[in-house]
């Protein structure tokens, strides 16, 4: 019986050797499929069905998962202040995981007996696309060229161009993801923790050279820690991300290099550009530091943790996401309000916040005024809570450290 496999379908170098391997090397009938996270523009879909078609896929399917995108993983992303290494928004963890999810249940439905990636045997996706093909479509065979043969990208273009089906020029030389999310930049000089990405590899923000003079305010609406409108305009989500991009890119703001550790337990490094979920994070902590409780604002730090390491290593499907998603969303209850930002040259600074539940002035004022007791009850509080120090204090000065 002739394979029929699904392939997840980019339309750059490593997915695209991929389709005409699977087709020449297995005899396979490939269904290409783009899952669109944002990132394309109409001349770019285009070009990606047309590349596809033209390297023998028996079709190309085009799956919108922006909205999906936006309200299962951004929405947390946000509401847990989500930064990898206290810098990266996961752009591509989200983004994956969402294509994997979706692919793997059309290939159910078009009753293939494969699913095919690009990923290499050196990097995070092919860990998350693998736990997700495996979890939902257990009994289909997973097939990665890229892996398995372990081909550097330049005998992949030379494979290509030796059938008549080269790339465009540049494609060998970085591996650049673009989605709703963010813009990811990895190849040359990402892999030196020293040397610095050109200025040529980033696409959403300006260098600051060029950014202008002046800052530009803005503000942010959140309700339930969802952000909802951009200058008390609402806009859907995964359009108010867009335009957050335009504004904050415009000012220099949301480029990045993060470094850390890869699923697989080695160091890796990427050049990132995330003007919106930079500036939306920043936003939205400063929010729930003016209505959350002190233990509110600890268990929201510890689980946003947690979360963030299982999204980033393929976990989403574990339960446990389920259970945190769930705390998430009621801590969220109260977290609405405005966040006034000023971005300039590839900063975003919070001028202001606001909230129908601040926990801000409610009868006290830091440092001058209260209702809520008087100078006893603080000379008193202060007593008491250092009692244990100087217990502790009196023990250490007392005894003796050789223990006789």
């Amino acid at each position: 019986m002739m394979k029929r496999i699904v392939l997840a379908y980019s339309g750059g170098l490593d997915t695209s050797f991929c389709l005409a391997w699977l087709r020449e090397e297995l005899g396979a009938e490939v269904l290409a499929v783009t899952a669109d996270t944002g990132g394309f523009t109409p001349e770019r879909s285009e070009e990606i069905a047309a590349r596809a078609m033209a390297l023998g896929a028996e079709s190309h399917i085009w799956l919108d998962l922006k909205d999906q995108v936006f309200d299962d993983f951004v929405s947390y992303i946000v509401k847990g202040n989500l930064l990898k290494g206290g810098v990266y928004p996961l752009c591509v963890a989200a983004e994956r995981t969402a294509q994997a999810r979706s692919i793997a249940q059309l290939a159910l439905e078009r009753g293939a007996n494969g699913l095919a990636h690009g990923s290499t045997a050196a990097g995070n996706d092919q860990v998350r696309f693998d736990v997700l093909f495996r979890a939902i479509a257990p009994g289909l065979e997973i097939h990665a060229p890229v892996r398995d043969l372990g081909w550097t990208r330049e005998r992949e273009a030379a494979y290509l161009a030796e059938r008549g089906l080269a790339l465009p020029p540049g494609t060998k030389e970085y591996s650049v993801n673009e989605s709703l999310w963010g813009v990811t930049i990895g190849g040359k000089e990402t892999h030196d923790p020293w040397t610095e990405p050109p200025e040529a590899v980033y696409q959403l923000t300006r260098p600051l050279a060029r950014t202008p003079d002046l800052p530009r305010e803005i503000v942010l609406g959140f309700e339930k820690g969802i952000p909802v409108a951009i200058d008390g305009e609402r806009l859907p989500g995964p359009e108010l991300v867009g335009r957050l991009n335009a504004l904050a890119g415009e000012h220099g703001v949301g480029r990045g290099i993060h470094v850390g550790e890869t699923v697989l337990g080695i160091k890796g490094r990427i050049a990132f550009e995330a003007p919106a979920p930079l500036v939306l994070i920043q936003a939205h902590r400063e929010l729930e530091k003016l209505v959350l409780t002190k233990w509110q604002a600890y268990w929201s730090a510890q689980v946003g943790l947690f979360y963030a390491q299982h999204l980033h290593e393929g976990s989403y499907l574990d339960p446990v996401m389920r259970d945190l998603e769930a705390f998430l969303d009621s801590l969220q209850e109260r977290v609405t309000g405005e966040v006034r930002l000023a971005l300039h040259k590839g900063n975003a600074r919070v001028a202001g916040v606001r909230s129908p539940h601040s926990l801000f002035g409610r009868g006290a004022r830091y440092g001058e005024e209260t209702a809520l007791w008087d100078g006893r009850d603080a000379a008193g509080f202060g007593k008491i809570a250092g009692i244990s120090s100087r217990i502790a204090a009196e023990r250490d000065r007392t005894s003796d450290p050789e223990g006789g």
